[in-house]
C-alpha cells in the first residue's frame, strides 16, 4: 500500500513530534508500505521519510519545481515527481496514494487534510483516511469539526470519514483492513429533514 502522509516541514517543533513521525515511517516500512509525501527533508515530512527509508520502503516525493533548493528536498526518494504548482502537487499525491495519514502540521497540512476530506465527502474517492493525533495536537480541530456538525454546517456522518488515532499500529491496522462502502453523506444529512 502507498500511504500519503501530510505533515509539518518545520524543524523547530518539539522533538516528540519528530520522533513519533520517524516511528510512523519505520512502522510503515516494516509492514511493507510505501510513502507518498511532499518530498520535504525537514520536520514531520522528513522524519517519516527517514523512517521509511531505514526500513527499505518505497518513497515517492512530490514537490513543485520552486522547492528545488539545496537542503529542502529529501535526498533518498525512489521516485521524485516535479510539479508546476502546489495544486498539481496535491493532485499528484492523491493519485499516487492508496490511503492518507494526517500527522501534525501547520496550514499547509490543514489545507491538504480538508481538501482530501471534502473530496471523500463528495464521493470523489473512498480511500481510508486517518489522523495521527500525537500529543493531542488535533484535539481542538476535532472539536471544531464536531461543533460544525452539531450546528448543521456539515453532516454528522462526515465525522466517520476519517478515524483519529493516538497510536501508530492500530492506525495502520485500520488502513490495511479498510473496506467500508461509500456513504451518501448528503442523503444521510437531509434524510432527517424529509
Amino acid at each position: 500500500m502507498k500511504i500519503c502522509v501530510y505533515g509539518a516541514a518545520s524543524n523547530i517543533i518539539d522533538k516528540s513530534f519528530l520522533d513519533e513521525a520517524e516511528n510512523l515511517g519505520r512502522a510503515m516500512g516494516s509492514r511493507g508500505h510505501g510513502l507518498v509525501f511532499g518530498a520535504g527533508n525537514g520536520g514531520v515530512m522528513g522524519a517519516v521519510a527517514r523512517g521509511v527509508y531505514e526500513k527499505g520502503g518505497e518513497i515517492i516525493g512530490v514537490a513543485p519545481s520552486f522547492f528545488n533548493v539545496d537542503g529542502i528536498l529529501f535526498p533518498h526518494c525512489d521516485k521524485f515527481i516535479s510539479t508546476h504548482t502546489m495544486r498539481e502537487r496535491k493532485q499528484t499525491m492523491e493519485d499516487n496514494a492508496d490511503a492518507f495519514i494526517t500527522a501534525p502540521g501547520g496550514i499547509g497540512t490543514f489545507e491538504e487534510f480538508f481538501e482530501i476530506l471534502t473530496l471523500k465527502q463528495l464521493g470523489r474517492h473512498n480511500k481510508p483516511m486517518a489522523i495521527l493525533n500525537t500529543n493531542g495536537y488535533y484535539d481542538t480541530m476535532i472539536k471544531l469539526l464536531e461543533n460544525a456538525a452539531d450546528k448543521d454546517f456539515m453532516p454528522k456522518a462526515s465525522m466517520e470519514l476519517c478515524k483519529v488515532f493516538t497510536e501508530i499500529e492500530p492506525m495502520l491496522d485500520y488502513l490495511e483492513n479498510y473496506n467500508e462502502i461509500p456513504k451518501d453523506i448528503f442523503e444521510l444529512r437531509y434524510a432527517k429533514h424529509k
